[in-house]
């Protein structure tokens, strides 16, 4: 059976494409993949700043560009001759990083919090939602367990790239649920049933991860 996802191979294809120019520039101009790496970081960042702010479109607008680093640091290791087994550490360790800083932006403004000297967007606290803080955190626990199944998957020499909510999608999701967040009344509902779903479908992908690694070391086992 065919596996499910989210992102076909073809739209993948095709984002490649409209960034490899981006990253054929970088490799001409001598940049370092860990440069563009702390760059989505930093960009990761401001997105959590901004989320925090209540500007969700604004926010998906620059998870875009962090995403983007994302993709064209491994390219330009390529390209460039530079790939190591350190910068693909560094790489998903600042992943995580990220996706933290996002994710606690979304959660400060949940929680009615207010940003440096201003309140947020909406300070009279109509947003405020203990239950998107609880989701939230989820989608955290369930982004993290995706990223430790795989890790120590590999770590007993089994192969775990399966599951619905891998990390491309996952941003892709947020990204849209962010933009469609501009959208009057509806937004906020937009951005909730997001963050939902999230929670949801990255504690399942850790669960199919389970299961295919435990899958997998059956079979080992029965072949020897």
């Amino acid at each position: 059976m065919r596996e499910f996802v989210l992102l076909s191979e073809k739209n993948r294809e095709r984002y490649l494409r409209l960034v490899t120019p981006v990253g054929n520039l970088f490799a001409r101009l001598g940049v370092h993949p860990n440069i563009l790496s702390i760059l989505g970081l930093i960009l990761s960042l401001v997105a959590g700043v901004v989320y925090s702010m209540g500007y969700f479109f604004w926010g998906g607008c620059i998870v875009i560009f962090a995403g983007t680093c994302d993709v064209l640091d491994g390219l330009l290791a390529r390209k460039t001759g530079r790939v190591s087994r350190f910068g693909a550490f560094f790489d998903s360790t600042l992943d995580r990083f990220g996706e933290v800083f996002i994710f606690m932006g979304l959660a400060w403004y949940f929680s009615g919090g207010h940003v440096f000297f201003r309140d947020v967007v909406n300070s009279t606290g109509k947003d405020q939602s203990p239950l998107a803080v609880v989701l939230i955190i989820l989608a955290i626990a369930g982004s993290f367990m995706v990223s430790y199944t795989r890790a120590r998957a590999e770590g007993l020499g089994v192969q775990c790239k399966v599951g619905l909510m891998q990390r491309p999608e996952r941003i892709t999701l947020l990204i849209l649920g962010s933009l469609l967040g501009a959208i009057p009344v509806v937004g906020i509902v937009i951005v909730k049933i997001t963050l939902l779903v999230l929670a949801v479908l990255t504690n399942f992908t850790a669960l199919q991860r389970m299961v295919h690694v435990k899958n997998m070391l059956v079979k080992e086992k029965q072949a020897q």
